[in-house]
């Protein structure tokens, strides 16, 4: 599933951007384009970058 249509970002490589040390929605920005656009996916990233720190991975299904 794309995570930001503006950079062409998927939650797959959210995910490994955060599995490899990305703490912030600002590194993932820095090293994927994230919410580097509109704007408009920041709010989900965020999400998703807690729930995988916290080790929840409830924002969406994991992605086989």
């Amino acid at each position: 599933m794309f995570v930001c249509v503006c950079n062409g970002v998927t939650e797959r490589q959210v995910r490994q951007a955060i599995e490899l040390g990305a703490t912030s929605v600002a590194e993932l920005t820095a090293c994927l384009g994230v919410a580097a656009g509109c704007g408009t996916c920041a709010g989900f990233t965020e999400e998703l970058l807690k729930d995988c720190v916290s080790g929840q991975n409830s924002a969406l299904p994991q992605v086989a």
